[in-house]
């Protein structure tokens, strides 16, 4: 939750005629710190409401769309410094409703059951939008222990030379079996020295293109079906998948990856700086982060298949 409280004479609101120009009106923002947007015409609206009392900010920018705020860069970045004018005004709103309603923003025709109290609106001030795009492979071993090389540069990690680094690779070792499946943390407790391997040649399975050290890669233990997936292929039961028993060296060499999910979340963050609202006036106001259900864009996937070698 986000407050800022301001306490102004109100002197600053009545008129100077008035004799009692010594009392003090306490004013509470009281927001969460998430917001929200929504698109209308070319044009976004960045903003946040709340009850008891219902209040609202707001930020216009003209023409700016969803898209265009989620097109990263190659650091996974964007970055948008907006100036605060008649053109992309931030407003401060009461209402004498005692809730608001979830579309009253970005109506065609305004909520007629919506009542504006007051409307404060500033034409100075920069608002700093910043986006960042996290890719992950969610294969069960935290980004930041995938830098093998330990250089603190996860781009140039790839183990299995697929082209796709292991931070981002559900395969780390290009064996047609997921990191995930291949037990890199056994007991959930976040300490990898214990991660499974098979035929004890110190390099984890996850890592390791023969898991059983029997001299066939992993990747080309399959029956006669092959379908990328040495997993389903198993002679005898009782020690389990072929690939994991080094009495079985069947070799069907493989002619394919499988193919990758990468999740990808984007994180917008606002923040406005120097605005003016004649009765708030601040250097720097942490608007928040939008909402995570605000845009079906913001959390998703993408998928990819590397080229065999």
């Amino acid at each position: 939750m986000r407050k800022l409280f301001l306490a102004v004479s109100t002197f600053i609101l009545l008129p100077l005629n008035s004799c009692d120009d010594g009392d003090v009106i306490t004013f509470e923002l009281d927001f969460d710190d998430d917001f929200q947007v929504c698109e209308s015409g070319g044009d976004l609206v960045f903003y946040k409401t709340k009850n008891d009392p219902s209040e609202s900010l707001s930020l216009k920018v003209t023409d700016l769309t969803i898209a265009d705020i989620l097109k990263v860069d190659e650091k996974n970045e964007y970055k948008k410094d907006i100036t605060i004018n008649a053109n992309n005004p931030f407003n401060y709103r009461t209402y004498s409703n005692t809730t608001l309603p979830n579309d009253l923003f970005c109506n065609a025709i305004p909520n007629s059951e919506v009542k504006l109290k007051e409307d404060i609106e500033s034409t100075s001030g920069t608002a700093k939008l910043r986006t960042e795009l996290i890719e992950d492979d969610n294969d069960g071993v935290p980004a930041e222990l995938e830098d093998i090389n330990g250089d603190g540069d996860l781009e140039n990690d790839d183990t299995d030379g697929d082209g796709i680094p292991n931070y981002i690779d559900a395969d780390d070792d290009g064996d047609n079996i997921l990191t995930k499946d291949e037990n890199p943390d056994p007991d959930g407790n976040g300490i990898f020295d214990d991660a499974q391997d098979t035929d004890g040649d110190g390099i984890p399975d996850y890592l390791d293109a023969d898991d059983d050290g029997d001299g066939i890669l992993t990747r080309d233990e399959e029956g006669d079906t092959q379908d990328n997936n040495p997993a389903n292929d198993i002679t005898n039961s009782e020690v389990g998948a072929d690939y994991l028993n080094p009495a079985v060296t069947t070799l069907v060499p493989a002619t394919a990856y499988r193919e990758h999910t990468i999740n990808r979340t984007f994180t917008v963050t606002l923040v406005i700086e120097n605005f003016d609202l004649t009765l708030i006036s601040l250097d720097v106001f942490n608007f928040g982060t939008l909402e995570s259900s605000a845009i079906p864009d913001i959390s998703k996937s993408r998928k990819v298949t590397p080229e065999f070698n």
